[in-house]
């Protein structure tokens, strides 16, 4: 169910990376299931890999070229987005990268746009 422009403009930045961070994660886990054999374990290790800040700041830098102006502004409002506290395994700049990536897909998800999220995931997935 997609929500109404004025309502996802209005949420708190921080939401929507809430919001997309659980997106985001699912799509890792159900790539790895649909493409691997491991058990359960074996499939956490690897999603930890793929889900962490450093991975992630890593993959927005690869598609940050793909995204329309739109995608980036709210890619760069997450980024720039005042956080009080960065995971100890990661730098600054990692976590607010990882921080914009985890806001894109939460707005593109409350507004819909399963598509154009499934293509921004294949890009990962291709570079990876």
């Amino acid at each position: 169910m997609a929500m109404d422009d004025k309502t996802i403009q209005s949420m708190p930045t921080l939401n929507l990376a809430f919001i997309g961070d659980g997106v985001y994660d699912l799509l890792v886990r159900e790539y790895l299931v649909q493409n691997s054999s491991a058990h359960v374990g074996e499939l956490n290790q690897r999603k930890v890999k793929m889900v962490n800040c450093k991975s992630q700041a890593e993959y927005v830098r690869l598609i940050l070229p793909e995204l329309s102006e739109e995608e980036e502004e709210v890619y760069k409002r997450g980024r720039n987005t005042k956080v009080n506290s960065a995971s100890k395994h990661s730098t600054l700049s990692d976590y607010h990268a990882a921080t914009g990536l985890e806001a894109l897909f939460g707005w593109l998800y409350l507004k819909g746009r399963h598509d154009r999220i499934n293509e921004l995931f294949t890009l990962i997935i291709n570079y990876i």
